[in-house]
């Protein structure tokens, strides 16, 4: 099991297969984003490969991430390999949710238990404002699929905004409700450089819950899932709402987990910019994993405290935008 300076375990990795996406959501990329040059990716058995030594050091969940994950070409060998070769308790993907009519199968088929979709609104004009370009009806149709194949726990991730879709709070937990699935409202994580000042559109996670307890009868959970979210259960249903609240209550002094980029990069922390190279390792041992775990291991000495994210701060913490990293 690998841990960090702070003996905290590390037992769970994101890994970003793709910068790219079909939506260009205003709080995660700029709108004329520049994607590098495929040929400076991980490839897919790279990927492969580094999630293996990941696994074999005592990694115990995956989660596939993006850009949208699901526009990788030949994204399906990944996720069959990644559950052919490991031995994961979990392996997860966060989605737009729009290739889900398309990849649900595939995903249960290769193991995927929990698939968390990213959902703003449920008004069109809005969803498009947000989006930049997507289709809400798109996207509904593929969490209907979804539901339909029945994967174990599908949740949703929902970003507030002050004029934007802050007002519909509870047409998104009632839809949640209504699909028996879970719903986490995120705090805006100031990442990368936006036309918009962050500190005047960002909803507090404190403002959500004294919203929802208006509405509907909330119990505080005390379940874990080894993530930053903390839960309250809706009495007389099935759904459970997740706060993830990097601003308003820091969530470092449990945090179980590292970063891999789709350039091979290892990021110790969402809110540093600090990462260790491990694609120049990948090329030049390619039948040697002795000096990519080495690397992997001494890095843990260098993952941080704590983030230093601060919404009034002129420039955003950290320069690289949501979708470099990985959502």
């Amino acid at each position: 099991m690998l841990t960090d300076q702070f003996n905290r375990k590390i037992n769970y990795i994101r890994v970003s297969v793709t910068y790219r996406c079909d939506f260009r959501c205003v709080y995660c990329m700029s709108e004329k984003m520049k994607f590098i040059p495929k040929d400076d990716l991980l490839s897919l058995e790279e990927i492969a490969r580094i999630i293996r030594i990941f696994n074999e050091l005592g990694i115990e969940k995956v989660r596939i991430t993006g850009g949208e994950p699901l526009v990788r070409k030949n994204i399906d060998w990944l996720f069959k390999t990644i559950h052919k070769e490991n031995n994961f308790k979990e392996i997860t993907l966060t989605t737009n949710g729009s290739q889900l009519k398309q990849k649900a199968l595939m995903l249960k088929d290769s193991g995927v238990e929990r698939i968390n979709i990213s959902l703003d609104s449920l008004d069109p004009k809005i969803f498009n404002l947000m989006t930049r370009v997507g289709k809400l009806n798109d996207v509904l149709e593929g969490i209907e699929h979804a539901k339909k194949i029945g994967f174990k726990k599908i949740k949703l991730n929902v970003v507030l905004m002050k004029n934007l879709n802050g007002h519909e709070i509870f047409n998104l937990v009632d839809f949640a409700i209504a699909s028996d699935f879970d719903i986490a409202f995120i705090e805006e994580m100031p990442l990368g450089n936006t036309k918009f000042d962050r500190s005047q559109t960002s909803i507090s996670n404190d403002n959500i819950l004294n919203s929802l307890q208006t509405k509907y009868s909330l119990l505080k959970s005390d379940l874990n899932t080894g993530g930053p979210s903390k839960y309250w259960k809706i009495t007389n249903s099935n759904t459970k709402i997740g706060l993830i609240s990097p601003h308003s209550h820091n969530f470092c002094e449990d945090c179980n987990r590292v970063r891999i980029s789709c350039k091979g990069e290892l990021f110790l922390c969402l809110g540093h910019e600090d990462k260790v190279e491990l694609l120049p390792l990948i090329k030049s041992h390619p039948f040697d994993d002795g000096p990519i775990i080495e690397a992997i291991i001494n890095s843990m000495k260098f993952k941080p405290e704590s983030h230093t994210f601060n919404l009034l701060d002129k420039q955003p913490s950290v320069i690289r935008f949501m979708s470099h990293t990985g959502g």
